[in-house]
């Protein structure tokens, strides 16, 4: 889950600072790949020397080797680029006709396949976890609405937390389902009139943690980022449980607060200073061990 994506250390993002009264739902930058470098002219002998056989032969294979390296590089880039355009053109083609599913009917009445990106196939889970009795709407309705998603597209509600965001969500539905349906429901408590919509809020608490733990620069400057890498190394799922610890205490703090939608910031602000303190405390070998964790439900 997200937790092996963190070792590889996650996207940077920048901060979306518009308003501090605005949910941010983060935005992913795309990951550049390093360009090949030039390969260094060799140096032209001003004098002329007769080649020998043996040297001939020499030259000419070094020389066939070189060429075959930079033909294989070439073809292996090319081929690359190829994937990408075809991934690309696949979820352009899927969200220009929203599709519901992998197939689409064709005028013989014959289904074509259409390609969904990663992103659209873990919507698409998601919503299987969240309603398992309703059917799957098209990948662009204002059924995801309902969810707690901004647009009728949720593709678009991601940001910095990206589609990571998006895995905690989904690893929160399989592993905690009671605790997860309760949130999503709103089930527990007094609610306001103006709730926080369910699945934008996972977005923001996904990025909130990404900032806490310092996982954007890879510097651990805070104890509970240093002592969370800590608990990385032995539990490769310890962000996305601490994420399903953190929604659960965000909820707590809410029903506490009697907080409304505007308030929405402040309480996540609060979630990230109880999560860092319970972080830090002595005794915490996973994250199991926090206080906070005996409020999740399976």
């Amino acid at each position: 889950m997200a937790s092996k994506a963190i070792k590889r250390r996650p996207i940077s993002a920048e901060t979306d600072t518009t308003g501090e009264k605005q949910m941010d739902t983060a935005l992913s930058d795309p990951v550049t790949e390093p360009l090949l470098g030039n390969t260094p002219q060799e140096e032209k002998s001003k004098t002329y020397e007769p080649i020998t056989r043996s040297g001939f032969w020499d030259g000419t294979a070094q020389e066939c080797l070189r060429w075959t390296h930079l033909l294989a590089a070439f073809v292996a880039q090319s081929a690359r680029n190829i994937v990408n355009v075809l991934s690309e053109f696949g979820y352009l083609l899927a969200r220009l006709f929203g599709c519901s599913s992998a197939s689409k009917s064709s005028q013989n009445g014959q289904t074509l396949p259409v390609n969904l990106s990663p992103l659209q196939d873990a919507l698409k889970e998601l919503w299987k976890l969240a309603y398992p009795n309703r059917q799957l709407p098209p990948l662009k309705s204002d059924l995801w609405k309902e969810m707690g998603w901004q647009n009728s597209d949720p593709s678009t509600d991601f940001r910095a937390a990206g589609f990571m965001s998006l895995e905690n969500l989904i690893y929160f539905a399989r592993n905690y389902p009671d605790s997860f349906h309760r949130l999503l429901h709103k089930a527990d408590g007094k609610r306001a009139e103006w709730e926080y919509p369910f699945a934008v809020g996972g977005v923001n608490i996904s990025y909130m943690l990404v900032q806490m733990l310092d996982l954007q620069s890879g510097k651990m400057r805070t104890k509970a980022g240093v002592h969370f890498v800590q608990l990385l190394d032995d539990d490769g799922v310890a962000f996305d449980n601490l994420f399903c610890v953190a929604f659960q205490v965000l909820d707590s703090q809410w029903l506490a607060r009697r907080a409304s939608y505007m308030e929405f910031n402040e309480v996540l602000k609060s979630t990230r200073g109880q999560l860092e303190q319970e972080l830090t405390i002595g005794g915490i070998s996973r994250i199991q061990d926090m206080p906070s964790f005996r409020m999740l439900r399976r």
